[in-house]
């Protein structure tokens, strides 16, 4: 019998959130962001991870956890390896990067809080299902220079978030070298680069568009996960 219906459908960056493993979230990497959270700015970068159920594509749902009254948009630059990177030096960094996505890092607000109050992980306020909207895949090539870009957000037709990458603490080179000695990176991962300011609250059947300008935009509305 034929075995070809079972085999695996080759793997296309293009569609890195299908098979991509790691997601891999950098906190804090704008100042006003952290300021308007009330947060220290670091020395060094805050990383936690999403699953990779966490993927929501273009167009799906972005599902609100049953156990959460405030969900809010965070929004970053994704940068979706093409190769293994293991303590990568900075110099080099770059030469592993396959390409760029426009990502969501939705957020439990009041579940991070309350973890936060408590000293524990931010699993439940961050890698819920659905937690990580995911645009298009664009190919390195596309942009010539990842920190000259400016991102915004609309909740129902309204601006809500906007930031310039250049506006980063720690440049794409230093995080790609900082979590690969940390994290083996693999093809298809990817690092959400941290969030500007303007980070905010979103509502059942609230629609949510947002874009990397001249790149590539994305549109998601937000539904209540049944449980």
């Amino acid at each position: 019998p034929s075995t070809a219906g079972v085999m695996a459908a080759p793997r296309q960056l293009c569609r890195f959130w299908e098979w991509g493993k790691n997601i891999v979230c950098v906190g804090r990497n704008y100042a006003e962001h952290a300021k308007e959270m009330r947060s220290a700015v670091l020395s060094e970068p805050v990383l936690f991870l999403k699953p990779s159920s966490a993927y929501a594509p273009d167009g799906s749902p972005i599902l609100m956890p049953a156990y959460s009254r405030d969900l809010q948009h965070e929004l970053e630059l994704g940068v979706v390896m093409g190769r293994r990177a293991r303590a990568v030096p900075q110099a080099a960094s770059m030469d592993y990067v396959a390409g760029y996505a426009l990502c969501l890092d939705m957020t439990a607000r009041d579940v991070q809080n309350e973890c936060k109050k408590q000293g524990l992980p931010w699993t439940l306020a961050k890698g819920f299902t659905a937690s990580c909207p995911v645009s298009a895949f664009v190919p390195k090539e596309k942009i010539s220079d990842p920190h000259k870009l400016r991102l915004w957000l609309k909740v129902n037709g309204e601006l809500r978030q906007e930031g310039e990458t250049s506006s980063m603490i720690f440049s794409i080179p230093y995080i790609i070298s900082y979590v690969s000695k940390i994290i083996t990176l693999e093809e298809g991962d990817i690092i959400l680069t941290g969030t500007p300011k303007g980070v905010g609250p979103v509502k059942e059947s609230d629609e949510i568009q947002a874009g990397i300008d001249g790149v590539v935009s994305m549109r998601f509305k937000v539904e209540r996960a049944e449980y």
